[in-house]
């Protein structure tokens, strides 16, 4: 595929950018080099390659939901220094 400057102002104007005709002639190349890249990856045999969504395997990392006893009202309120009618008691939200 050939890069050109027509080509660059295009995708630029469809992506909304306002680019300068130094900025043009700066992405011209860099585009090129790109799209060589691409080129070289598009050629290779990938037959029977299962696709890498993710480079890392990811694995469930939350224990296992299980019921367990808690501690009582008493227990959670014993250290707080506001508290009224067996609640945390806060700030006024208006």
């Amino acid at each position: 595929m050939e890069v050109t400057r027509e080509m660059i102002a295009h995708v630029a104007g469809l992506a909304r950018l306002n680019l300068t005709h130094e900025e043009i002639e700066k992405f011209t190349p860099q585009l090129k080099e790109v799209i060589e890249a691409f080129s070289q990856l598009a050629a290779e045999n990938t037959t029977g390659v299962k696709p890498s969504f993710h480079p890392i395997e990811l694995k469930n990392a939350l224990r296992e939901d299980s019921v367990k006893e808690c501690i009582s009202q008493e227990q959670a309120l014993r250290n707080a220094k506001h508290k009224k009618d067996g609640y945390f008691k806060g700030p006024k939200a208006v």
